[in-house]
């Protein structure tokens, strides 16, 4: 059976990193945030912090706090239905649950750990494409950061799927340090 492999942890931990990881490994690739960044799009909304919020918040006042679960569920299905899937992304654990009650032992989780000070420094160190419309790798300020992190840790639920996960990587060194712990959890 194919495998759902969500990605969660704090903003600037690691999440893409890894998800680029799994993608070379020949795994489909879903964004659970491309939601917000469509919304903004068909708003003609520019990409920002505080838009972004607005469309999260409207979403689960919407759907819940299983919002992005449950939008993205049959784009989930139908990837699975070809293969191996990685998810960038997980927030609430309202989301966790859903997936796992719907998948089973095909979802599995891995959160990526970064200490605060680290995962601001790399926020405020991105360098964003002005090709890459997606928002997904824009830089934040320290500010932008910690604020994120409490909304997410305080409104999204955001640190139940981190301590739920099936596995816990730390990225706090190099590439080959964190490559390492993923190669070991794929031939578990």
């Amino acid at each position: 059976m194919n495998q759902l492999w969500c990605i969660a942890g704090m903003c600037g931990a690691g999440k893409s990193v890894v998800s680029d990881f799994f993608i070379r490994q020949g795994f489909q690739y879903l964004r659970f945030g491309q939601i917000t960044m469509d919304e903004l799009k068909k708003r003609q909304l520019p990409i920002s912090e505080e838009n972004e919020r607005l469309i999260r918040e409207e979403l689960r006042a919407a759907y819940g706090m299983g919002a992005f679960a449950l939008l993205n569920i049959n784009k989930i299905e139908c990837l699975l239905e070809k293969g191996n899937v990685v998810a960038d992304g997980l927030y609430s654990f309202a989301e966790y649950k859903i997936l796992k009650e719907r998948l089973g032992d095909a979802c599995k989780v891995i959160a990526v750990y970064a200490p605060p000070s680290l995962r601001y420094a790399r926020l405020a160190e991105r360098k964003q494409d002005p090709a890459d419309k997606t928002g997904r790798n824009r830089p934040l300020t320290p500010e932008e950061s910690k604020s994120r992190d409490y909304r997410e840790i305080e409104k999204s639920d955001k640190g139940g799927p981190i301590a739920m996960a099936d596995y816990t990587i730390v990225n706090t060194r190099d590439l080959h340090y964190l490559y390492s712990q993923l190669e070991a959890i794929l031939h578990e």
